[in-house]
């Protein structure tokens, strides 16, 4: 007996070094996959055509797929018909340290016509549609037991209170607008329609809470016959949960390498701000006439003790040469290039008052979700550290 304790003592000792040192860490890429609603709450249905069940069929088909693929780890918020709470799926994909969460939902219209994919990432929108999108899913919550003081009062029905949500929008921000665009990239390899013209940003609670990129995807309008049938046909559900596990699988070896020979750490380098943003031109490709503008006025920059305000319209993984039709009209645009995510950003001033003139003309140009962002010294800074 006292040999037997002994040897369970040491092999304890072993298992809590093992853990110390880092040899019982994962290098699995960790994916949260959520299929909106479910149990009592039905999500939209048209035609007998029910979202919580087309969700949830699609979520397992991506699951089984990505389960298939060398170094990827996966966990679901919902498994079976019962009803999870919005933030709760945003703690189980936290608990599981997932490196991303994507929850999969349906769209509807009362217009039956209406068609199309849309993909979200949390963002804060004043855009009608973006936030009746958001104000639809998240009035889940009243389904939910005290979810007045779960949620602190927040009312899915007021947008004052939806574009009020403290966020950090920025930390995951990039790499959501990278996942998304793989995303609408595979949906556009399908030949789907892609709603609005690319990846949304809108103040989704089952996104709020999530600490890691995250994006909600409309598989398209179960309102609309001939696309609802589709998504409830298993061939259907087959072809977009392949889009969906395509797409994350080319996110993951973008940031993370194939999984065949690569050893990676987790959750490299997702913090976008974690190091200072240097705001400079990628240096791997010869620079056009617009470049070499954009690199001066960033040297330029760069001397200046002062802050310097800039409006950011976007981020994307796809390069654009920096001329005014490919930004609506506007000029003096000028990149930052981050973990493989390439920053557009309109202006440059040391004037408050004048960069807020700038975001206006940025959103009369249709960048709806650009917000004002500040550097010192070349180094990205808070908005609020600036104006002190």
């Amino acid at each position: 007996m006292r040999k037997t304790y002994k040897i369970k003592r040491i092999l304890t000792f072993i298992l809590i070094i093992f853990s110390v040192i880092g040899y019982g860490q994962s290098n699995n890429f960790k994916v949260t996959l959520d299929a909106g609603h479910g149990a009592h709450d039905f999500g939209a249905v048209y035609e007998g055509r029910v979202e919580k069940n087309i969700a949830l069929a699609v979520v397992l088909k991506v699951g089984k797929i990505l389960a298939a693929t060398p170094q990827m780890e996966v966990n679901y918020t919902r498994k079976t018909d019962v009803f999870i709470d919005l933030i709760e799926r945003a703690n189980i994909a936290n608990r599981f340290n997932a490196n991303i969460f994507v929850s999969i939902h349906c769209n509807a219209n009362r217009n039956t016509a209406a068609d199309g994919t849309e993909t979200y990432v949390m963002g804060l929108s004043k855009v009608a549609s973006n936030l009746e999108a958001a104000k639809k899913e998240n009035s889940v919550i009243t389904l939910e037991k005290d979810y007045k003081q779960k949620y602190e009062g927040f009312d899915p029905n007021s947008p004052e209170t939806m574009i009020g949500m403290t966020l950090m929008q920025e930390e995951y921000l990039d790499n959501s607008i990278s996942l998304a665009s793989k995303v609408e990239d595979s949906f556009e390899d399908l030949g789907k329609k892609i709603r609005g013209g690319g990846v949304k940003q809108a103040p989704f609670m089952v996104l709020h809470k999530a600490y890691m990129p995250r994006v909600l995807i409309e598989m398209g309008f179960i309102s609309n016959t001939i696309e609802g049938n589709k998504l409830n046909s298993e061939e259907g559900q087959d072809e977009i949960a392949k889009a969906i596990a395509d797409a994350i699988i080319s996110y993951k070896k973008e940031y993370y390498g194939s999984g065949e020979t690569e050893i990676f750490e987790e959750r490299p380098s997702q913090k976008i701000n974690e190091k200072p943003i240097r705001d400079t031109v990628t240096p791997a490709k010869p620079k056009t006439i617009s470049q070499t503008v954009e690199a001066t006025q960033t040297k330029k920059m760069v001397d200046n003790s002062k802050p310097i305000f800039k409006v950011q319209l976007s981020a994307s993984i796809k390069r654009m040469e920096l001329i005014p039709r490919n930004f609506n009209g506007l000029k003096n645009i000028s990149v930052a290039y981050e973990n493989r995510v390439y920053k557009y950003m309109y202006g440059e001033t040391a004037d408050y008052d004048e960069a807020k003139k700038q975001l206006s003309e940025a959103k009369d140009k249709g960048y709806n979700t650009a917000f004002l962002i500040a550097f010192k010294n070349g180094e990205k800074i808070n908005i609020q550290d600036a104006l002190k």
